[in-house]
């Protein structure tokens, strides 16, 4: 039983950014979307309530890290992931694929799956495709995705093609053990309840290597699943290279099903992904670099930090209608940096989620008004360097 659907609304004439509504057993989500990252069941400094009002449609959380605290089954226990955090809109849940690979010397790769000791106590464990799905069905997550390998920036050819080619063998096994699941329950979710069950995307990767991304595409594709993604971009290559790629990709996946770009959320990686044809975004960047004193705004980038902001008693962003801008001083927030108050991570955490949802929000518009390229240009222009 499929539980994500896609309705393709419209195409810019000029590009290949669109419009979209994916459907979802918590609701539906429109497209282009920015979707915050809550890892841990929590997006960090901010009550679900505060993301819910500034426009959040869907957030995303961490397999890796609520497998290990503070347990899948206490999760489920709680009633899935939605109750658990107060969350009653739609949640995607990454696979755990890229947090275990990135443990460098305190994981092994096998075909198996990937054997690792925890970052936070050192005890070991052992994620397999299985395993992966069988905790995203604990946490009662809308869109799952399947475990994968992330080859790193740079790599190989050899390495890559073992990389995606297993990736490829992994996806089968997810598939093979989500529809058991669905077959012994009837079809439905455990966790969301009678009627309704958790979808299952797809990975490709193939690292910057165009024939191996076509080869990944056709294997990943021929599953026939509700959506698909790009995986392994945005992990240290140059901007051109992972633009250039990305041209390619997107042409490789079925234009009826929702097409999601991993890991990407700076400004303009999110108009350059939407301009060819990428439908859901997600990134750490916006609570990541708010937890450092900086914000993103209309005009570019603010280092709250700097001494200049001493005394600037004007809005973080005068153009920008949230709560933090209707209500607090560039110097206030900048003294709350140094202060290291708790309220410095809320607040610019805040902004710059606020910024980035409203900013997808003015995308959508513009697709809408048939004047994606001329928002896009004025928006480079008024934000300055990247």
């Amino acid at each position: 039983m499929t539980a994500v659907t896609f309705d393709l609304l419209k195409t810019d004439e000029r590009t290949r950014a669109r419009r979209g509504i994916v459907h979802t057993p918590h609701g539906d989500i429109q497209t282009p979307i920015f979707m915050p990252v809550g890892t841990a069941a929590t997006v960090k400094a901010m009550r679900p309530e505060q993301v819910e009002e500034m426009g959040a449609q869907i957030i995303l959380s961490n397999t890796y890290h609520l497998y290990l605290r503070p347990g899948h089954d206490i999760v489920k226990e709680a009633g899935g992931l939605h109750k658990f955090m107060n969350w009653n809109k739609p949640i995607l849940t990454d696979s755990g694929g890229f947090q275990v690979f990135s443990l460098g010397k305190m994981r092994k790769i096998t075909e198996e799956g990937v054997k690792f000791q925890s970052h936070i106590d050192g005890s070991r464990h052992m994620l397999s495709p299985e395993k992966s799905i069988e905790v995203q069905h604990a946490l009662g997550s809308d869109i799952m995705m399947a475990f994968d390998e992330c080859a790193p920036y740079p790599a190989d050819r050899d390495y890559v093609k073992r990389s995606f080619e297993r990736t490829s063998r992994w996806l089968e096994r997810c598939k093979a053990y989500h529809e058991e699941y669905c077959e012994r329950n009837g079809g439905e979710s455990q966790v969301l309840g009678e009627g309704v069950n958790q979808s299952l995307f797809g990975i490709m990767q193939g690292g910057v290597y165009k024939d191996m991304r076509r080869e990944s595409a056709a294997q990943v594709v021929d599953m026939d699943l509700p959506g698909y993604s790009i995986g392994g971009l945005s992990v240290g290559e140059p901007k051109e290279i992972m633009y250039d790629v990305m041209d390619d990709c997107v042409e490789l996946l079925p234009k009826n099903k929702p097409r999601y770009l991993m890991g990407v959320g700076s400004p303009d990686c999110l108009f350059e992904g939407v301009e060819r044809g990428i439908d859901m975004f997600d990134c750490v960047l916006p609570t990541r670099i708010a937890r450092h004193g900086m914000a993103m705004t209309s005009q570019g980038r603010v280092n709250i930090k700097n001494k200049k902001y001493e005394r600037d008693y004007t809005p973080l962003d005068p153009n920008c209608d949230c709560y933090v801008c209707r209500n607090y001083s560039r110097a206030y927030l900048r003294h709350l940096f140094k202060a290291d108050e708790i309220l410095s991570a809320m607040l610019m955490s805040t902004h710059n989620l606020h910024f980035l949802i409203k900013t997808m929000e003015n995308i959508r518009h513009s697709i809408d008004e048939g004047r994606f390229s001329e928002y896009k240009k004025e928006f480079f222009d008024a934000y300055g360097e990247f």
